[in-house]
């Protein structure tokens, strides 16, 4: 990535919408802003490529509320929010601070709440073939409370489903109320 190109855009950016960069607000946000987008657009955590555990066990895991934020790629506004990932293991175990480490990685750059809960179920579903998983991600859209439709307060919630989750209305009515449970 070029930090300085980054710095030079936002810096035309404010130029553009005639803004004082000498406002003392404003003097150092050019390179702020780049930098913060790009440790949002770097490489995803290499210690989630160690993912497995050798341990057996073959009852529900379910790891709730995970933070995460990320920026919208139609607004380049931030979004942010919790992701409940449960996940019934067939014979491979995750370590379970990887869960978090998956939610942040497929949260990474600019993309959309729809993508990242398809691609962490995806992603979970492929490496390491539980019987099922399921996802929910809730998160507060800035693109939606700020312009627009002004929602303020507002929330929205994607679901991603993959196996036995899918399949059975019992197992998947379980996790469901282990996520909701407060």
């Amino acid at each position: 990535m070029d930090r300085d190109k980054a710095i030079k855009a936002v810096r035309d950016l404010l130029l553009a919408l005639d803004q004082d960069l000498n406002k003392e607000g404003l003097k150092d946000t050019p390179s702020r802003v780049a930098d913060s987008f790009i440790e949002q657009c770097s490489p995803s955590d290499p210690e989630l490529e160690r993912v497995f555990n050798e341990e057996q066990y073959d009852e529900l895991i379910l790891m709730r509320n995970i933070p995460f934020s990320s920026y919208c790629e139609h607004h380049l506004i931030p979004y942010s929010g919790r992701a409940h990932i449960g996940y019934l293991p067939r014979e491979k175990l995750l370590g379970i601070s990887k869960l978090a480490r998956l939610v942040h990685s497929e949260s990474r750059g600019f993309t959309i709440q729809e993508r990242v809960t398809k691609n962490i179920a995806d992603r979970l579903y492929k490496e390491i073939s539980p019987y099922g998983c399921m996802i929910i991600i809730e998160a507060q859209h800035g693109c939606v409370s700020l312009r627009g439709a002004k929602a303020f307060g507002s929330s929205t919630v994607t679901s991603a489903v993959r196996g036995l989750f899918r399949d059975s209305q019992s197992a998947r009515q379980e996790c469901l109320d282990l996520i909701l449970r407060k």
